[in-house]
């Protein structure tokens, strides 16, 4: 009876889990698209509002629990954060100027290659060669990223011209440093007492501080003094859009740890290829975004692709760490937790703009 008491309370646990980080990730796209669409001429300002919102947010939660954990702002420290915090906000910054060219509902094709370029980058980092069918997963998720963006009749004769080339190629350079990203956070863990609440205490204040600059630059400052002169611009979704976003980037931040912590990789995949449909079915009713076939059967050949990944490398887990004879060398047993290491990107990248 305990026992069965103990399942239930562990399912209702994965559903409260799954369908919070469900709801944050959808959320962030939506209210990301909404602001764009209204101020598309401040995009790394937008960017910069929920970074620094999100440090303000971690000093509160710090204050609340003593779980939270602030770091010392050491120079010693900092230095070695910098490989991480550089690629954590450039691929911010392409993530989110893909979600500007794009429709909300093409906006997880057009990033639709971070599985192979993980899978790639993890190889070449760790100088092995994956297995055959992990490379299959990946050709899988690769196929259905070209159907995606192909050229679709439907796209150019209605109501919508199709997304133009250089979001696309923000959509895959996005890709390319999330997963650069995942493998220097294994590397930079270390060097924040092994700790994810200070690792992302530090990308997000160094990804505010190196972003600030550019800003300056990209003469955004200046553009929003203007915009605050014309009646025509609506300055209150610029305002609550960076709040929600800044808001729901924490919140999601807080649920992709207990995702990690409770559900498995099987789970957690099902979960994001199930917000996939969602998130192109609010989409096309929301924005009133153009669904061809194309984009349909691409969105569905991405997340099978994804899931059979996903399944094979939880295989591979699960022969691993119960082996026939005890390993007489105990890093043998530790190969076990490496079903884990693709799928840190996946749920990275949706921190600031899911």
């Amino acid at each position: 009876m305990d026992l069965t008491k103990l399942n239930v309370s562990h399912n209702v646990q994965v559903a409260g889990v799954v369908s919070f980080y469900m709801s944050a990730a959808l959320v962030m796209v939506f209210v990301n698209k909404a602001v764009l669409n209204s101020s598309p001429e401040l995009p790394l300002l937008f960017l910069l509002n929920q970074l620094v919102l999100a440090v303000v947010l971690l000093h509160a939660s710090a204050l609340l629990s003593p779980r939270i954990e602030i770091p010392r702002l050491e120079f010693s420290s900092a230095k070695k954060m910098i490989p991480v915090t550089l690629v954590n906000v450039m691929g911010l910054v392409f993530n989110i100027l893909c979600l500007r060219g794009v429709e909300a509902s093409f906006f997880q094709i057009a990033r639709g290659l971070v599985l192979p370029l993980t899978i790639a980058v993890s190889s070449v980092h760790t100088r092995t060669i994956p297995g055959a069918r992990v490379v299959l997963a990946a050709g899988v998720v690769a196929c259905g990223f070209i159907l995606g963006v192909a050229p679709h009749t439907l796209a150019t004769i209605q109501w919508r011209s199709a997304p133009s080339g250089i979001s696309i190629i923000y959509g895959v350079l996005s890709s390319l440093f999330i997963a650069v990203h995942a493998v220097l956070i294994k590397v930079s863990l270390p060097h924040a007492h092994n700790s994810t609440i200070q690792l992302a205490y530090w990308q997000n204040l160094g990804s505010a501080i190196f972003l600030a600059p550019f800003i300056l630059i990209q003469g955004e400052y200046g553009m929003l003094f203007e915009l605050m002169a014309s009646p025509d611009w609506n300055g209150r979704m610029f305002v609550w859009g960076s709040i929600i976003t800044g808001v729901f980037g924490f919140l999601l931040c807080v649920a992709g740890l207990l995702s990690i912590k409770i559900t498995s990789p099987i789970t957690h995949m099902f979960s994001s290829a199930a917000r996939s449909v969602i998130q192109t079915l609010l989409g096309v009713w929301l924005f009133e975004d153009l669904l061809t076939s194309n984009r349909a059967l691409s969105i569905v050949i991405i997340a099978l692709g994804t899931m059979y990944y996903t399944w094979v490398k939880s295989g591979e887990s699960a022969q691993t760490s119960r082996p026939a004879v005890p390993p007489r060398d105990p890093v043998d047993v530790e190969k076990g937790s490496e079903v884990m290491d693709l799928q840190a990107p996946v749920r990275r990248d949706e921190k600031m703009v899911a």
